[in-house]
């Protein structure tokens, strides 16, 4: 029976950001990796792609856990041969990481036997180079070193993506390097690339909460941008002001989160009618438990 090793690792306020950025990679795996490696992507055949059940390490000691954020399974462009991609998203610096990666990649390896594609995508701001590889060394020989690839979102010019079409670059313009200064031509630039894209309105949506999720002006910095939209040509300030921009949502705000507690609130009432526990109800409805306990008992 094979034991996943033990990994420890720091408390951090990670959890929102690996689970959006988890999604934005898995939503639009091929662009991403069309994006940041153009080296690797012309090997994926991406007609079919897997994405393989969360791998959990466990901390025995503390009780912590770790999931393992994208694990893909491809195939390799004609060739009869399988490739897994490991992606992990980390929005703080610990020194460590490096070996934590490869004992993701020992782990993965051992259970599965196949060959690994390890990347890292870094979101905090150090200006110093992350490395890329850990080694283990004794006096006569290097025993080992292990690569993976890395994409240092600070470090990326968001100006060389704002000519593409690409999803996937447009949503992580929000964690790239500008300057405070250009707040609002990031933002501007990344509704005019959303609305040259061909995509369904829910994954357009997404990709709006993720950017918003990292860059939202304030109502100085909407005012600049609804100047600098007056500049646009006619016909794409039209379809940038169809967009859901932040000054049209907010008005709209607390009425929709009015709705969505109000819609949880009767999927919990059928639920307690149903006699399924009040935790489980919890955790499907995201309701605290007294709110629930009290619909309970009305």
């Amino acid at each position: 029976m094979f034991t996943a090793p033990v990994i420890l690792e720091e408390e951090a306020d990670y959890m929102k950001h690996d689970r959006l950025t988890k999604k934005l990679i898995q939503e639009f795996f091929e662009e991403f990796i069309e994006a940041f490696f153009p080296n690797l992507h012309p090997h994926i055949d991406f007609s079919k792609v897997t994405f393989l059940e969360q791998e959990v390490y466990l901390d025995y000691i503390k009780g912590r856990k770790k999931e393992i954020d994208v694990l893909a399974e491809v195939k390799l462009n004609h060739q009869d041969k399988i490739l897994h991609i490991h992606t992990e998203a980390q929005s703080t610096r610990e020194a460590d990481f490096p070996e934590r990666m490869f004992l993701y990649f020992s782990y993965l390896y051992a259970k599965h036997r196949k060959p690994i594609q390890p990347i890292a995508v870094l979101s905090y701001n150090r200006k110093k180079d992350e490395p890329t590889q850990f080694k283990i060394d004794t006096p006569t020989q290097e025993v080992l070193q292990f690569n993976f690839l890395q994409l240092h979102l600070k470090k990326k010019n968001w100006r060389e993506y704002i000519e593409s079409d690409n999803p996937a670059a447009a949503a992580l313009l929000s964690q790239m390097g500008y300057e405070e200064h250009e707040r609002v031509q990031v933002k501007l630039e990344f509704l005019r690339m959303i609305t040259r894209m061909k995509i369904d309105p829910a994954k357009m949506e997404f990709l709006y909460g993720y950017f918003e999720t990292y860059l939202k002006l304030n109502k100085e910095e909407e005012a600049q941008m609804m100047e600098q939209m007056e500049n646009l040509p006619e016909e794409e300030k039209d379809m940038v002001m169809q967009l859901p921009n932040s000054y049209f949502e907010r008005g709209k705000e607390e009425g929709i989160e009015e709705g969505i507690k109000k819609r949880n609130q009767e999927i919990a009432l059928e639920l307690i009618a149903r006699g399924m526990p009040i935790d489980q109800i919890a955790e499907i409805t995201k309701l605290k438990i007294e709110d629930i306990e009290k619909l309970a008992s009305e």
